[in-house]
């Protein structure tokens, strides 16, 4: 569990409602108005869905728990796995490998091993697994970016619906409560409008980018591991050569 993200949360929320609240505002609840809040966000995600082809939508969909369970990336584990796996083919040749290919867990890795066993050479498998990773890559900014764009739309959208509101109150000025009710709406669509783009949809965007960096990062590593040990690299010297990834 990524407790930033929950915090980060906690204390944005926090910090705007209970500084409304401690300037005099009334309780918080006057802030809830649930026709405003369909308009903020189903507006801006319809927006967001326009844009984003199908096969990317599932993407944001499988990425997006990321932000609270993020990948669990260890390179010093992965750098002493290599080593193990460079000593076994250096006493048992690459078919030694055929075990290991079959047990790891990182199904990335388990790749490369299986195309380590199958004799592949060492281009060929840079080749392969550098498509892949640029792929996922890919997708895994997209996502990213999907939310950045939500962030995007959310205030403008937050305008319409504060326009939508001051529609509705012009339409009948004879009760004035009715009137303060209806501006307040309009103000809330904004507020909304605002902490959504501010508060989640900017920051998710930004920290599903980081991860897929560091995704990339990691593949990459495993990349120019196997590529090493498919070269007959010295175990010793592909540690060397992995380490500056584990700072």
């Amino acid at each position: 569990m990524d407790i930033m993200t929950i915090l980060g949360l906690i204390i944005g929320i926090g910090a705007v409602f209970g500084g409304y609240v401690g300037e005099g505002g009334d309780p918080v609840w006057v802030l809830l108005h649930p026709f405003a809040w369909i308009i903020v966000f189903g507006g801006a995600l319809g927006c967001g869905l326009i844009g984003l082809p199908m096969a990317h939508g599932k993407h944001v969909l499988k990425t997006t728990p990321k932000l609270f369970l993020p990948p669990k990336l260890n390179p010093g584990e992965m750098i002493d796995k290599m080593v193990d796996w460079a000593q076994i083919a250096r006493r048992e040749g690459l078919l030694g490998l055929e075990g290991v290919s079959e047990t790891e867990d990182n199904p990335f890795a388990r790749k490369g091993l299986r195309m380590l066993v199958d004799g592949r050479e060492p281009e060929a498998i840079r080749k392969i697994l550098e498509i892949e990773l640029e792929t996922v890559e890919t997708l895994d900014v997209a996502a990213s970016k999907f939310y950045g764009e939500l962030g995007g739309y959310a205030p403008t959208i937050g305008i319409i619906g504060a326009v939508l509101a001051l529609i509705v109150v012009m339409g009948d000025l004879s009760d004035p409560n009715a009137v303060g009710k209806g501006i307040a709406t309009a103000f809330c669509a904004t507020v909304y409008a605002l902490l959504l783009a501010n508060l989640i949809f900017l920051p998710w965007g930004n920290k599903l980018k980081i991860i897929a960096q560091e995704e990339a990062q990691f593949r990459f590593m495993i990349v120019e591991g196997l590529v090493l040990i498919a070269s007959g690299e010295n175990p010793r010297n592909l540690e060397d050569q992995l380490r500056s990834y584990a700072t």
